[in-house]
């Protein structure tokens, strides 16, 4: 198995598409009051920013420029963007690419491997351990940040904020098998194959369901 090392700003100054497998089998360590989750990373999807790689990303928050919302998407990597969903669930994700251009990488699932009754205690409706953090509203929760207070908070230095600690390590050899397709419930172009920045470890039972979004299985001809 792969040693586990802190992940750097420069290890996640590229694209987001191509930073994204490289966080598969990594660990998200968040600290509380709770107590310390450290979750494995399971399955991430890509999002590219305005002016961001070869494609223009139709699904990204950052697609039209900075934003209120947006803004930590365009600080230095590393920083963790965290948004509210159907305003309710708090997502997580990975700043990517260098400072002033904006990208992101949303933790979508993973196996809580620490901290298993505090997850428990933020997630009762969890019947089995490996839906803790099966999708990106659960994971948020089990881990314990939450949007606004927790957005931009730094998991490369660790640095405290409203009362919360995150660290991301990364593989010091990231994983050649995994599997590639479609963003979950992206609407319309950017949720189909168009867009293949959806990445998980192939049979992982944490691993979220597909399913289209708004207009995507329409776009992809299905």
């Amino acid at each position: 198995m792969s040693a586990l090392v802190p992940a750097t700003r420069e290890a996640l100054a590229g694209l987001p598409a191509d930073v994204a497998p490289t966080l598969l089998g990594g660990e998200l360590r968040v600290t509380t009051a709770s107590g310390l989750v450290a979750l494995r990373i399971t399955e991430v999807e890509a999002y590219h920013g305005r002016g961001t790689g070869d494609l223009v990303d139709p699904g990204s928050h950052a697609r039209m420029g900075p934003t209120a919302r947006n803004a930590t998407m365009w600080g230095e990597p590393g920083h963790l963007y965290v948004y509210l969903s159907h305003g309710i669930h708090s997502c997580v994700n990975v700043v990517c690419g260098p400072e002033g251009v904006a990208g992101g990488v949303l933790l979508r699932a993973g196996e809580v491997v620490e901290g298993q009754d505090a997850a428990h205690a933020r997630r009762p409706a969890a019947r089995l351990a490996r839906d803790l953090a099966r999708g990106p509203g659960r994971l948020g929760d089990a881990v314990g940040l939450r949007h606004p207070i927790h957005d931009g908070i730094d998991a490369v230095t660790g640095a405290e904020q409203a009362g919360a600690r995150a660290r991301l390590f990364v593989r010091a050899e990231p994983l050649r098998e995994i599997a590639t397709g479609p963003r979950v419930g992206v609407a319309g172009v950017a949720g189909t194959d168009a867009f293949p920045w959806r990445f998980w470890i192939p049979g992982d039972p944490t691993v979220s369901a597909f399913r289209w979004g708004r207009g995507a299985r329409e776009a992809a001809g299905g």
